[in-house]
């Protein structure tokens, strides 16, 4: 009676770790991995990628309506009437682009006169495998008061990553804030949320 007792429990056991390393496999096959969102932060959600804003930090997103054509995506951060960061989508920006170098060379141009560029660096983003090689860049510029900008004059930072995704479709995802309202940790963050598909 002990030994079929002792049986049936290691055959439980067997089935057990049978059925968990089952499910490991089916969940590693022809899935993607995601990108890592911070608590208290939200998703942007295109076709091509999702990305993470800070919410906690007074990020929202922006309805169709109000955004520019040219964003598939917006979250801004408002204060005082003044847009004081934005997260931005664009997809299918640029034609001839095949990849990260060249997306990064579309976006880097859209910078802007009298931006100036910190870091380029190749990054490799959460996502489908063959879409998953990228370009950072971190500039800072002046803002120039206009459009619901912070006042003339006020240094802003900002990031931009750049790529193709698994359809060869380009896009560029921004992050710019009022320098100094996000951690070098944050536009980390930023970056490591963006899952391409």
């Amino acid at each position: 009676m002990t030994l079929t007792s002792t049986s049936t429990k290691y055959r439980a056991l067997g089935a057990a770790v049978v059925a968990t390393v089952g499910l490991t496999l089916l969940s590693g096959c022809g899935g993607e991995d995601a990108g890592a969102v911070p608590d208290g932060w939200g998703t942007l959600d295109t076709k091509s990628v999702s990305v993470g804003y800070p919410e906690d930090e007074g990020y929202a997103p922006q309805p169709a309506a109000e955004r520019s054509k040219a964003n598939a995506a917006v979250a801004l951060r408002v204060e005082k009437g003044l847009r004081t960061g934005m997260v931005s989508v664009q997809l299918n920006f640029a034609t001839g682009v095949s990849d990260a170098g060249e997306a990064a060379a579309a976006a880097g141009a859209g910078i802007g006169l009298g931006a100036t560029r910190k870091d380029t660096q190749d990054v490799r983003l959460a996502g489908e495998e063959s879409a998953r090689e990228a370009r950072r860049i971190d500039y800072e510029f002046t803002s120039s008061g206009e459009e619901s900008t912070p006042a003339k004059g006020t240094r802003m930072t900002g990031v931009v990553v750049a790529g193709v995704d698994s359809k060869d479709v380009p896009f560029a995802i921004r992050i710019n804030a009022v320098k100094g309202a996000l951690s070098p940790a944050d536009l980390d963050s930023f970056v490591g949320s963006v899952t391409v598909r």
